[in-house]
């Protein structure tokens, strides 16, 4: 489902600081080359995370579901010097293709990759983060916030991704497949989290923003 229409898209892009050369080709081999070519977070959202990321300066970063590490190097870009970028993804096929590119775009022991699922990765994790990229299973969007709000610093920010999930969050929860139902049950989960600030932008595919307000 698109939110907007292709010409607006197109606009915004256009008026929007340019996509970086690398990004540029890794989007055009993952469109050729990898499956689910749709995970990419491509140029506007791209943009956004890099946004962001510059705003908030983060000394730590993590994000889960790395894909071929479009959002990991965008994300980097507003990281402090001597920041670390934690990336952790389940499908070890992707590696080479993401290594490649974290190379290329200069963040070679900058993105550290974690390979396995995210649920067994975390716990190992002992890291205050600033800031969170949750763009993987969405089943377990809640219990991946539940891990990671203990080790988010008090004023770091959230974002989870695809939390419009193509507009089927709004289906009666009974119609509701797995993934859908994830998504609904992690908005209505942090709609009543007493310890957060947060917005649900409907940006592309619906990105979830939360700042932490409590320990």
């Amino acid at each position: 489902m698109e939110f907007i229409s292709k010409n607006i898209e197109e606009y915004a892009s256009l008026h929007s600081s340019a996509e970086p050369g690398v990004l540029q080709r890794l989007s055009r081999e993952t469109q050729a080359k990898i499956l689910k070519p749709r995970m990419l977070s491509g140029h506007l959202q791209g943009r956004l995370l890099s946004f962001i990321s510059r705003l908030v300066q983060p000394r730590c970063i993590l994000e889960i579901g790395t894909y071929t590490a479009y959002s990991a190097i965008c994300l980097a870009e507003g990281l402090q010097k001597g920041g670390l970028l934690h990336t952790i993804d389940h499908n070890a096929e992707l590696e080479e293709f993401a290594v490649k590119y974290i190379k290329e775009a200069g963040y070679a022991g900058i993105i550290v990759q974690h390979i396995g699922e995210a649920l067994e990765v975390l716990p190992g994790l002992d890291y205050s983060f600033d800031l969170v990229f949750i763009d993987a299973d969405k089943e377990n969007y809640v219990n991946y916030f539940k891990l990671i709000f203990p080790k988010l610093r008090k004023g770091g920010i959230v974002l989870a991704d695809n939390a419009l999930w193509s507009g089927k969050v709004c289906a009666p929860e009974e119609e509701m497949d797995d993934e859908t139902r994830g998504i609904h049950q992690f908005n209505t989960f942090i709609r009543a989290h007493d310890g957060v600030r947060h917005l649900l932008l409907p940006f592309r595919d619906g990105l979830m923003m939360i700042e932490k307000t409590a320990e």
